[in-house]
This record gives C-alpha cells, sequence and structure tokens, in this order.
C-alpha cells in the first residue's frame, strides 16, 4: 500500500511540475505579446485514502489554469488609451494646421499689407504704368494666398474625411474580430476552466478599439462581452458585429458623421457622443479648429477685398471712368439640411439664401437657422461661434449679412447651416486686368479761391460714397470769419443751379456735400471760396490711390455696432492674421499639453495594468528553478516507490 501511495503521489507531483513548468514556459515565450496576461497553475491538495491507521496524503492535483487579470485596470487603461489617442490626434491635425498660417513674408498679412503698400507707390506716381503693374501683382499675389490656403483646408478636410473612413474600418474589421472570439470562447467555456488566451485577445481587441472610439462592455453569462458605443448603440453583441460608416454631415456635406449600421438599419452618431478615440479626436478638429479657421480666412477674405473694392468705385481710372472692382470672393451660402422636406420628385421645397450688406460687420462663425418655436413667421438664428441666438424674419439682416427666406417657407422641422463667409477665401481671385483700370484718382478735386484772404487750404478730400457726381460743380463761400457758409452745387457745362443751402464750418470737422468730404487747414475768412469740381485730367490726380493706402491703418475687419449704430471693435487686416495665427498657436499649444498629459497617464494607466497582469521574466526565471527541483524530487519519489515495489516482490516470492 506504501508502494502505490508512493507511486500515487510522485505521479501527480510529476504532473503538477509538468504543468507548471509548461505554463511559465507559456508565460516566457509571449512576454512581449502585447495583450497577454500572465497565466498560472492553480494546485490543491489531492484527498487523503482512509485506511485503518487513518488518512494518507495523495499529493497534489491541477485544479485550473487562471490568467491574471484585474478588470478596473484593464477598462481604465482603456479609457486612458482612448483619451490619449483622440488628444494625440487632434494635436498632429492642429500642427498641420498652423503651418498654413506662417509669419513673415510667406503669411497673408503681409500679402494684404503689401498690397496697400503698392498702391502708396502708385499714388507717388498715378500715371506710371510700372507702378500699376506692381499694383496688379500684389492684388494677384493676395488672392493667390488666400485661394491657396483655402485649398490647403479643403485638404486637410479631405484628410480628416480619409482617416475617419480607414479608422471606421479598422474599428469595423476588429468589432468582427471580437464577435468571432465571442463565439469561440462561448463554445470553449467550461465551468472554472476558461480559454484564457481567447479572453486575453479579445480585451487587446476592445483596447485597440478603445484607440479609436469610446467604448462600453457588459460581460454575459455565456462569457461573452457586449461591446457599446456612445449612446448605448451597440458595436458587438454575442457572436454579431455591427458596422461602423462614415456618411455626410446632415447640413454640410464637406464635412464627415458616424453612423452604426446593424441588419440593414442605420444609426446615425452625434458628434458630441464620441468623447474620446483617434476619431472623437478628428471630428472635434473638424467641427471647430478646421471650422474656425476657415471662417477667420474668410472673413479676412471677405473684409479686405470688399473694402478695396469699394474704395476703387469711388475712383475713376485712367480713362476717366469709375473703377470696377479688383477682387472677386467666394459667395455666402446657406446649406439645407438632409432631412429638410422635399416633394414628391425628391427636390427640397423650402430655400434661404443671404447677401452680404456690410462686409466689416462679418463675424468669423457659422449660423444655424430653423423656425422659431416661440414666434411664428420668424426664424432662430444662432451663432455657432459663442451660442448667441437671435430672431429674426426675412429681410432682416445681423451681423453685416442679409437673411433671405424663399418661398414656400421652411417647414418647422426644416434646418439650414448658414455661411455667410466659410467659402469667400475659396472664391477669391483677382479680377482687374488692365493697369489703366486702377482709379487712382478721385473724380473731383478742390481748389481754394485765388483771391481768398484767410488761411484755409485743402487738407484731405475724401469720397464717402458712390453717390458723388462729378458733373455738378460745388462752390463753398464763406459768408462770415467765424466758419459760416453756403453751398451751390451747379451743373458743370449749363450752370443751371441744382441745389443750394448753408452749413457751418467747425475746425477739424470736414463739410460733406455731393458724396464728399472736405476737410480744411487754417482759417478761412470772409468771402473765402472753395471749389469743388471734376477731375479733368486723372493721370495727375492720385486721391484715391493715398485713400486706399490709407486702408492698412483702417479697423475694417470683424467690426460691431453699439447701441447708437456706430461702429466699435474691428481690427487691421494685418492685425486680423495676427489674431488668427495667435489663435492657430494656442489652440495647438494647449492641445500640446492635453496630449502629454493624457499620453502620460495613459502610460502609467498601462504600466499599472502590466504590473497585475504582465509577465515577469526574473520571476518566471526562479519559477523554472523551482519547478525544475520540484520535478526531481517528484522523480525521486517515483524511483524511491519503484524499490519499494521491486523489494516487496522480492520478498513475496
Amino acid at each position: 500500500m506504501a508502494g502505490s501511495t508512493l507511486m500515487s503521489i510522485g505521479m501527480r507531483a510529476m504532473f503538477a511540475n509538468t504543468a507548471s513548468l509548461n505554463v511559465t514556459g507559456h508565460n516566457i515565450a509571449n512576454a512581449n505579446v502585447e495583450g497577454y496576461s500572465r497565466q498560472e497553475v492553480e494546485l490543491a491538495t489531492a484527498n487523503g485514502q482512509f485506511t485503518g491507521a487513518g488518512f494518507f496524503g495523495k499529493g497534489v492535483n491541477v485544479v485550473n489554469v487562471k490568467r491574471a487579470h484585474d478588470q478596473f485596470l484593464t477598462m481604465q487603461a482603456a479609457a486612458a488609451r482612448s483619451v490619449a489617442a483622440s488628444d494625440a490626434a487632434r494635436h498632429g491635425q492642429l500642427s498641420q494646421l498652423e503651418n498654413l498660417f506662417p509669419t513673415g513674408e510667406a503669411g497673408l498679412g503681409y500679402a494684404m499689407g503689401d498690397f496697400f503698400a503698392s498702391m502708396v507707390d502708385l499714388a507717388n506716381a498715378p500715371a506710371d504704368n510700372s507702378a500699376r503693374q506692381a499694383v496688379l501683382a500684389r492684388a494677384a499675389d493676395v488672392s493667390d494666398r488666400f485661394a491657396s490656403t483655402a485649398a490647403r483646408l479643403d485638404m486637410m478636410q479631405a484628410g480628416v474625411r480619409s482617416d475617419m473612413q480607414n479608422s471606421a474600418r479598422t474599428v469595423t474589421a476588429l468589432a468582427a474580430r471580437v464577435a468571432d472570439l465571442n463565439a469561440q470562447i462561448s463554445a470553449n467555456r467550461g465551468q472554472t476552466q476558461q480559454p484564457n488566451d481567447l479572453m486575453d485577445q479579445r480585451d487587446q481587441l476592445i483596447s485597440e478599439i478603445s484607440g479609436y472610439v469610446n467604448v462600453t462592455t457588459i460581460p454575459a453569462s455565456d462569457g461573452t462581452v457586449g461591446v457599446f458605443l456612445a449612446g448605448g448603440h451597440r458595436l458587438v453583441l454575442g457572436a454579431e458585429a455591427a458596422e461602423l460608416t462614415v456618411r455626410p454631415d446632415d447640413l454640410d456635406a464637406s464635412r464627415v458623421a458616424l453612423s452604426v449600421t446593424s441588419n440593414g438599419q442605420s444609426l446615425d452618431l452625434g458628434g458630441d457622443l464620441i468623447t474620446s478615440g483617434s476619431m472623437a479626436g478628428l471630428l472635434k478638429f473638424q467641427n471647430e479648429d478646421l471650422v474656425d479657421a476657415r471662417n477667420r480666412v474668410g472673413q479676412m477674405a471677405m473684409a479686405f477685398a470688399t473694402k478695396v473694392n469699394e474704395a476703387q468705385s469711388l475712383g475713376v481710372d485712367l480713362n476717366g471712368n469709375a473703377g470696377s472692382d479688383i477682387f472677386a470672393v467666394g459667395a455666402p451660402q446657406a446649406l439645407p439640411s438632409a432631412d429638410n422636406a422635399r416633394d414628391a420628385s425628391g427636390n427640397l421645397i423650402s430655400s434661404v439664401s443671404l447677401d452680404i450688406a456690410d462686409a466689416s460687420l462679418l463675424q468669423a462663425s457659422d449660423y444655424s437657422l430653423r423656425a422659431d418655436p416661440n414666434n411664428p413667421g420668424q426664424y432662430e438664428v444662432v451663432r455657432l461661434s459663442d451660442g448667441v441666438s437671435r430672431s429674426v424674419a426675412d429681410g432682416d439682416t445681423i451681423d453685416g449679412f442679409t437673411v433671405h427666406i424663399g418661398t414656400p417657407a421652411p417647414a418647422a422641422t426644416d434646418r439650414f447651416l448658414l455661411q455667410p463667409v466659410g467659402r469667400a477665401a475659396s472664391g477669391m481671385h483677382r479680377l482687374l486686368d488692365d493697369p489703366a483700370g486702377i482709379a487712382a484718382a478721385q473724380p473731383v478735386q478742390a481748389t481754394v479761391g485765388v483771391n481768398n484772404t484767410g488761411t484755409a487750404t485743402i487738407d484731405q478730400l475724401r469720397m464717402t460714397d458712390g453717390s458723388v457726381d462729378p458733373n455738378l460743380t460745388a462752390t463753398i463761400t464763406f459768408s462770415d470769419d467765424t466758419g459760416a457758409y453756403t453751398w451751390e452745387l451747379r451743373d458743370r457745362t449749363s450752370g443751371t443751379l441744382a441745389s443750394s443751402g448753408t452749413g457751418q464750418w467747425t475746425a477739424g470737422e470736414p463739410i460733406e456735400l455731393n458724396g464728399f468730404a472736405l476737410s480744411l487747414n487754417g482759417v478761412p475768412a470772409t468771402g473765402d471760396t472753395v471749389t469743388v469740381d471734376k477731375t479733368l485730367f486723372p493721370q495727375t490726380n492720385n486721391g484715391n490711390a493715398l485713400a486706399q493706402s490709407e486702408l492698412a491703418d483702417e479697423r475694417f475687419v470683424g467690426r460691431t455696432l453699439d447701441s447708437n449704430g456706430n461702429y466699435i471693435n474691428g481690427a487691421t487686416v494685418t492685425d486680423a492674421y495676427a489674431d488668427t495665427m495667435a489663435d492657430v498657436g494656442v489652440r495647438v499649444q494647449g492641445a500640446r499639453v492635453s496630449a502629454d498629459i493624457s499620453g502620460a497617464s495613459s502610460t502609467q494607466a498601462a504600466e499599472a495594468l502590466a504590473s497585475k497582469t504582465g509577465v515577469n521574466l526574473d520571476e518566471e526565471a526562479a519559477k523554472l528553478i523551482q519547478y525544475q527541483q520540484g520535478y526531481q524530487a517528484a522523480a525521486k519519489v517515483l524511483q524511491v516507490a519503484q524499490s519499494v515495489f521491486d523489494t516487496m516482490l522480492q520478498i513475496a516470492g
């Protein structure tokens, strides 16, 4: 009996040590495999054998092979990885965006400043053809830079779309593998024994999915794990996997959004539900950073081009004709939602359009429009950059643009995305090709009477709007030494009186008539006259070139109105570009800090998980020695048992 007991103990010990050696070797072989969890043999004392002399031990049994697993640390590591991937993706995109706004001579601000500087050169020699050619060259440079920047922004959007599509395909493939592993785990799962390697692979795949999009997991009683996207949309349930797809955004088809498709049904995923993962970082960049950058560029392009064109229209060219536009820009647009009401032919029923009323009041933002539920017949317009909401009717003007509601009016559920400046830079180009067409001269010029006795001289003659009529001669006669005057407008050919009146001149204040503003130096005396007449020789007049050069210092970008309707705030074109560079730079810096912090957190979470579940080669080497000694001891037990059996057989013989 002693021999058989020894033999049983030895065999069990031999098996236990063999199993332990096998598992240890498995651990060492997979030490560098990502996602592998350390495995351990679970041993239990074998039940003793009853004899008349008591219970004799029978050694050890191998109960199970378990993996080192911590559900909390696994979830924490996956979540940290998801956040780090989101921050890293956004930072990578912002770093590329920053390259679109260089400093120095390569920047948009320098190009606009250079254009105004060329107007100074033209003012010094208004008849010089080379100076006029230089103005056109600078105009082409400005428009080309705006258009190029807009094109590169579109390329970045296309890159986001491509990255999103690739990521969606990867997530779908990973989800299919998780579903397949679910099926295998469910089929191979025993009462106590679990397919550890398969479960490790599944955890690793879920962690990889988290790197693209935030998910939650719910274990089932059959050993499978359900994987759910934000908002509870299932990605994996049991052995079935859904498909993550990229679709055009409902309001702006140039952008992308996400959907999940299962059993032929597609459900849209709101961008606000995707909070982490690289796809969340891409969506945040697309919907916030890229939109803001495009609107800032468009705001500058629209304000600059419109202001220059307005100034050009107030002058006359070398041929004596009114100046024509130098620049063209992309038109404002109102984009309907894909879900808006349609007729039986699939055509949209309602429409909205925009006109630019005052380009200097345009803000760098998109707007949303829908029917105002609290004011029938009106529409709620929300400025998306800051959430400011206003109720408007057809024909109302806000932030420098006018809203026109088509017929029939939009339904209560219809939505529109308004982009007053979003595409301005995309369509910017130079219209004027003829150097003679640059309106460097003013249509009228001012002179003081030769018999004047006061000290008044012409300081500045400025065109205030396009209503100036050069065929009317304005004569201003001062009736006393305090600045009182009378004025007349007469046809310069027939002398017919068109209109007349009186006024009071105040030092430092201009006299405004017939679409012009006249400023004087010195003090006029009684009987002094000032005449404003048609410019007969445009090639010798530089008034409008000077007026255009002075736009470099005018704050006409992003103005607002005070309660009295006066312009406030605003920036020069160079300041507006500097603000854009600063805004992008702050975003890049913030994204870099976030990426560094979340990356460090992800590393710490991964290290915490590895310390609990990973393979320590030093420990495994020590175990190898331990199990080797145990194996040798078990072999010795078997040797002793064999010797006992041999002795007993000899005695029995």
